[in-house]
């Protein structure tokens, strides 16, 4: 007996069943394929829902060879174990599920010691679904504190400024957007594809509520001088008396930095940074998604917008936006934290951080490509067409590529640098030093073809790529 009475138009031939997917006799377990848009009509075997779901997603890219993301990609057995068994704990349970919120305290304290907190018991945080989501709650602290310093002078309807680079991920513009805060960018300019300490403190003013500094830029991998851009709003509180906090966006950075860049100057050693938040799931080497934000003290995170929960007679704030969500990506950055150290981090990202800067090179050997970085910084590294090559363009190599199984963004840079449209390469745990050289024979394999052409064939940038920032 069919599933449902047939196929949704009467010329349309009903697909069947592999009769193998049937759970004892062949022919018993044959049934016609059910309906992609409505529920059907009644149940399938388990095993027969599997295989249809799973053959669907075989025609999916491999996220292995995917360089355009920064998201984790590969885990041990043993973390997608844990995955496993805290994928039913909803992690807002903090009363039911008490040693997962203990996890989640954990991550926070030693994230807090990792960005040198003057006090990391006094700093508070929490998890959140990723960067975006800590950046929303981080703009929302920064807003909350402007609007009380300045009660008395702006109804709550005010309409303050945040001042970020124009390179910022997506998520600042939609906070801007979703809590009606004025965004104030300063543009790229030149080979400074990134903020400028100057230009970011000339746009700051009474009704400004902080200034994002990114520490890894999605654009190129390179940091943004978070030093000098506390430096400038020093000399700018000296000046006119404004006290202006500063916000890290270290999605990426805030796990690479500590453990490569020791001397670097970027977390709560400075007095100006009063939150900073990453991604777990990138460089915290954890699958999608966990983000954590944290702020300096409690005095930066006002108590107004903290829910607090009771359990096993302790205090456990939330600050979220998302209410339930499983437990598992939260216990998998414990499980990662304890299995690596730091010893074991700085491991894992100077051995990405290599394989970026041996790639790099690799690129710029071919000669038809110029460097705007080398992965030197975070583990990623962007490059552009010489000013010779004439036949092709980035677009029509990330295009080729992927007909290699590689997934490499080609994208053109905002506004002041629109003329540059370049390629990126992230590398990430699991990308490894033979599949760099995989990639560089794939890449160097293209080019007498490439150069042959009679002039870049794809038209349609937009569609070029699935990447957009």
């Amino acid at each position: 007996m069919p599933l449902h009475t047939g196929p949704e138009k009467p010329d349309e031939r009903p697909l069947t069943v592999n009769p193998f997917y049937g759970e004892a006799n062949p022919v018993g377990g044959m049934a016609e394929a059910p309906p992609k848009h409505r529920l059907p009509d009644g149940p399938l075997p388990p095993s027969t829902a599997y295989q249809l779901v799973h053959d669907e997603l075989m025609l999916d890219g491999n996220s292995r060879l995917n360089l355009a993301t920064f998201v984790t990609t590969w885990m041990e057995p043993q973390a997608g174990v844990l995955m496993d068994e805290c994928r039913d704990k909803n992690m807002i349970d903090k009363d039911e599920y008490p040693r997962t919120a203990e996890l989640e305290r954990r991550c926070v304290a030693m994230l807090a010691d990792l960005w040198n907190a003057p006090d990391p018991a006094a700093a508070v945080g929490c998890s959140t679904t990723g960067s975006s989501e800590a950046c929303m709650l981080a703009g929302m602290a920064l807003k909350r504190r402007w609007a009380k310093r300045n009660a008395d002078r702006y109804p709550a309807s005010a309409r303050p400024n945040l001042v970020m680079g124009v390179n910022v991920q997506v998520c600042w513009e939609k906070f801007c957007a979703f809590w009606e805060v004025e965004a104030r960018q300063v543009p790229m300019e030149g080979d400074r594809f990134h903020l400028d300490p100057e230009a970011a403190a000339e746009l700051c003013d009474e009704n400004t509520i902080g200034v994002v500094g990114i520490l890894g830029s999605t654009f190129d991998g390179s940091y943004e001088p978070i030093a000098e851009l506390c430096a400038a709003l020093d000399a700018l509180q000296a000046r006119t008396g404004l006290d202006i906090p500063v916000h890290v966006d270290g999605a990426s950075g805030a796990i690479v930095a500590p453990f490569l860049d020791e001397d670097l100057v970027w977390d709560f050693r400075l007095p100006r940074v009063a939150s900073i938040n990453t991604s777990g799931h990138k460089y915290g080497l954890v699958y999608p998604g966990v983000g954590w934000a944290l702020w300096r003290s409690a005095a930066e995170l006002p108590d107004e917008l903290v829910f607090r929960v009771n359990y096993l007679g302790g205090d456990m704030p939330t600050f979220a936006l998302n209410f339930s969500r499983p437990g598992a990506q939260v216990v998998a950055q414990y499980y990662t934290f304890l299995r690596l150290g730091r010893e074991g981090y700085r491991a894992v990202q100077q051995t990405t951080r290599d394989v970026a800067r041996r790639l790099a090179e690799r690129v710029e050997a071919l000669g038809d490509f110029r460097l705007l970085t080398r992965g030197d910084q975070l583990p990623v590294f962007a490059f552009a067409t010489g000013p010779d090559v004439t036949a092709y363009d980035v677009f029509d190599v990330s295009r080729r590529m992927r007909e290699h199984g590689w997934l490499v963004p080609a994208y053109t840079f905002p506004a002041n640098r629109e003329d540059l449209s370049v390629l990126r390469v992230v590398c990430r745990n699991g990308f490894s030093s033979d599949l760099a050289e995989l990639f560089a024979e794939d890449l160097g394999r293209l080019l007498p073809e490439l150069r042959r052409q009679p002039h870049p064939i794809t038209r349609d940038k937009e569609a070029a790529t699935g990447f957009h920032h």
